[in-house]
């Protein structure tokens, strides 16, 4: 299969034509021979490499209703994302070699993108045992990332064990910092509106007092640490002064935390309820500016469907959780790109290159140039669009965006050189070659 894509703004920068064969880049310059080669038309398009979640929720097996393989890989997809990994919050849960297996295989079997999965750290998350990390590592899935997250590994001897054996085979631990004595019953974050609100508050140190213990763990055993969903002032300063310290630690930020404040709790929608809660302007300020700094390294998108009971109750009853694979790139061009605190291509380390690099993945996260595997990414920054909850590829509809009005489009992503979204739209169906491959 060939493909040219012509005239894309590489990183936002030169104007280019792409030439992909076989799934691999092939040449890249100006007026490309594309005889007999599929032409794609990228005038005033910004081309990035396939972008990579580390943080996503996939919900199946169990929560089918919610979620399955097939529909996230689908809404990344039209997200741009041409690899996600997919949290280990299953039923049965993501703890053993058998259940990473499945869902790495349904990944394979769906052909939208790349599904890595994330293994668990404890038996059931039950934060008593450790999980088959090994084996887990040795399966076809090939697990390098080991998460609990929706809970916090909160013994400190516990979680001192699984930084000491993720470091045989490379592994990586991504810490939920959050403890859970200090948390217990909390609905939103901690600060003078809670009180107004009359719902428990849910206090900044709950998530700091976790990571400060965390990057000293991983100091002193020599290993790697990955502190999902970062969202306090705090929280960012104690992963600038453990980088400064030469500790081997990695920080995400979630889309809605860099543009939602807790403000928007005051309609008391269930739509904002989510983990950890949506925080203070200043920490919003905060975490772009860690963002923008380095001090944060990546943006995942925490990705958490539910079903429409789940989220149509009162608040207290309501899950937490919120849609972000399809809206994650505009809202960072919105709060980074249009705001001159990234460039594309910043964009591209933070959302393609150092995901993959975290999570191990080798064959994702790779430059746009001759040789690399062709995935692509096409926008357009131009674009802007309202927010439709039911335009979605999502089985879910708790988009905590709807009604804005975002910048930046997704006009098409190609895996591997063949194109899972064209036009604005999902290719349905795939080829069987290409969900087999």
């Amino acid at each position: 299969m060939s493909t040219v894509i012509r005239g894309a703004r590489l990183l936002g920068e030169d104007v280019v034509d792409i030439a992909v064969e076989d799934g691999v880049i092939t040449a890249i310059g100006t007026d490309l021979d594309a005889a007999g080669a599929d032409v794609v038309d990228a005038a005033g398009l910004v081309a990035l490499p396939g972008l990579v979640d580390l943080h996503t929720h996939v919900r199946e097996p169990g929560r089918e209703d919610a979620e399955t393989v097939l529909t996230g890989s689908q809404a990344a997809a039209r997200g741009g994302f041409t690899c996600v990994h997919a949290m280990a919050n299953t039923e049965p849960v993501a703890d053993t070699a058998g259940v990473v297996e499945q869902v790495w295989r349904l990944g394979r079997e769906g052909g939208y993108c790349d599904v890595q999965p994330v293994g668990a750290v404890t038996v059931g998350l039950q934060g008593t045992q450790l999980a088959e990390l090994g084996a887990m590592a040795d399966s076809a899935a090939g697990v390098k990332v080991f998460s609990d997250d929706g809970r916090c590994v909160s013994d400190a001897v516990l979680m001192r064990r699984a930084l000491e054996y993720v470091k045989a085979f490379d592994g990586v631990v991504a810490q939920h910092a959050q403890e859970p004595r200090l948390t217990e019953g909390a609905q939103m974050n901690e600060g003078p509106l809670s009180g107004e609100l009359g719902l428990v508050g849910w206090p900044a140190v709950a998530e700091e007092a976790i990571i400060a213990r965390d990057v000293l763990l991983a100091e002193h055993v020599g290993s790697r640490l990955h502190v999902c969903h970062l969202s306090t002032r705090g929280s960012v300063e104690i992963v600038r002064w453990a980088k400064s310290r030469g500790i081997d630690v990695t920080a995400e930020v979630t889309p809605h935390h860099l543009l939602l404040s807790d403000d928007l709790v005051r309609s008391y929608d269930p739509i904002y309820k989510v983990n950890p809660p949506l925080r203070s302007n200043d920490d919003v300020e905060a975490v772009r500016e860690g963002l923008a700094d380095g001090t944060i390294d990546i943006v995942a998108t925490d990705h958490a469907p539910h079903p429409m009971e789940d989220k149509e109750c009162e608040w207290s009853a309501a899950a937490f959780g919120m849609l972000g694979l399809e809206t994650a790139l505009s809202v960072v061009q919105q709060t980074m790109v249009d705001t001159g605190r990234l460039t594309w291509a910043q964009v591209a380390e933070k959302m393609s290159t150092a995901p993959a690099a975290i999570g191990r993945v080798g064959d994702q996260g790779r430059p746009l140039a001759v040789g690399e595997p062709a995935n692509i990414v096409l926008v357009d920054p131009a674009a802007t669009r309202t927010i439709d909850p039911r335009d979605t590829a999502s089985l879910s509809r708790n988009n905590p965006y709807a009604g804005l009005t975002l910048p930046g489009e997704v006009v098409a992503t190609f895996l591997r050189g063949r194109p899972t979204v064209r036009d604005r739209a999902l290719v349905t169906p795939l080829p069987k070659e290409v969900r087999t491959a």
